[in-house]
């Protein structure tokens, strides 16, 4: 797994437990206003004679010194520190101050009990039905058990990343596309779950895990756009098909009104042929059945008639001229 990520040269930026001193401010103020008071008191004793008791006095102030800063502990309020005692865990100090027995007492870890977040990346992992895909997703955990974390883990937080990062692979490849990019929501209550069920004995729960973003081949990408396209021209035509067939419908139940009522029937066709009339330069084919069954000759006749007289396109009839004189 990590000559992978070398390979890629992927870098991950993991917060781990910290076992060394976190100097606070009060232990050192403590620290240099024994060790000014321990010499001042020394070189007022040594300028009165007293040399030995101005050595005694140094040295006592010096190890005072030491002591405040070695054994002086201040907890912020989102940490915890699991404290040893001759190599062995006898408590977990909570925020606030306190001292460590000197060359007895050691601290094992300090843990942050405050919300991290990792990054995972999965790089051209297979899906159940074998299409590389890429997976990049955000992970949010915190340490509910700070002795746990400290003992039964070494590097708490690189353990929780590496432990996400495989189990990530893991519900790829048993996941098919399809349901990998529709089911976003059920992929990543399913990782919480896959991997807080193996950060559990270590202290650590991980509140959620979240998918932000699932690269496919170029190649499966204008596939699937085709797809789709495909998909949608189908759903035209079905519409299309289905319209067809509700207007087929409506005019089945008119024919059936126009069946016992020829009077209906005669004005439909009129009112037909005046639409088709309006249009300028329309022409009109009708039955020889239909002209004289409504008498359409006249009605046509006098339609275009009006028409024409309207746009103005009948020409002025010229005066007739008399007939020539004989000679």
């Amino acid at each position: 797994m990590t000559s992978y990520y070398r390979s890629k040269e992927i870098e991950f930026d993991i917060a781990t437990a910290s076992t060394t001193t976190k100097i606070h401010p009060w232990p050192v103020l403590l620290f240099l206003f024994t060790l000014v008071v321990a010499l001042g008191l020394a070189w007022w004793l040594a300028e009165t004679e007293q040399q030995t008791w101005a050595v005694v006095v140094l040295v006592v102030g010096v190890l005072l010194a030491i002591m405040w800063l070695a054994c002086l502990k201040v907890v912020d309020q989102w940490d915890r520190v699991v404290v040893l005692r001759f190599g062995k865990f006898i408590t977990v100090r909570q925020p606030g101050i306190f001292f460590l027995m000197p060359f007895v007492d050691t601290v094992g870890a300090w843990i942050d009990t405050r919300v991290h977040t990792t990054d995972l990346l999965a790089e051209q992992t297979l899906t159940r039905d074998t299409v590389p895909v890429d997976v990049d997703a955000v992970m949010f955990w915190f340490v509910f058990d700070s002795k746990k974390a400290a003992l039964e883990v070494e590097k708490y937080a690189s353990a929780v990343s590496w432990a996400a990062q495989t189990a990530l692979r893991d519900l790829i490849g048993k996941t098919l596309l399809a349901d990998l990019l529709t089911g976003r929501e059920t992929i990543d209550r399913q990782l919480q779950e896959l991997i807080d069920s193996r950060t559990t004995p270590w202290g650590i729960t991980v509140n959620s895990v979240e998918i932000r973003d699932i690269k496919i081949p170029q190649g499966l990408q204008d596939a699937m756009s085709r797809q789709a396209q495909a998909e949608r021209e189908r759903q035209a035509r079905v519409i299309l098909g289905e319209s067809e067939l509700q207007i087929a419908d409506s005019f089945a139940k008119a024919s059936e009104a126009y069946k016992t009522n020829p009077t209906a029937m005669h004005l439909r066709a009129m009112n037909m042929l005046f639409e088709g009339l309006k249009e300028r330069g329309s022409l009109i084919i009708v039955p020889s059945s239909a002209v004289d069954t409504m008498n359409l000759g006249g009605l046509m006749g006098m339609s275009a008639l009006a028409i024409t007289h309207k746009e103005g396109d009948l020409p002025a009839r010229a005066p007739d001229k008399p007939a020539p004189a004989d000679q």
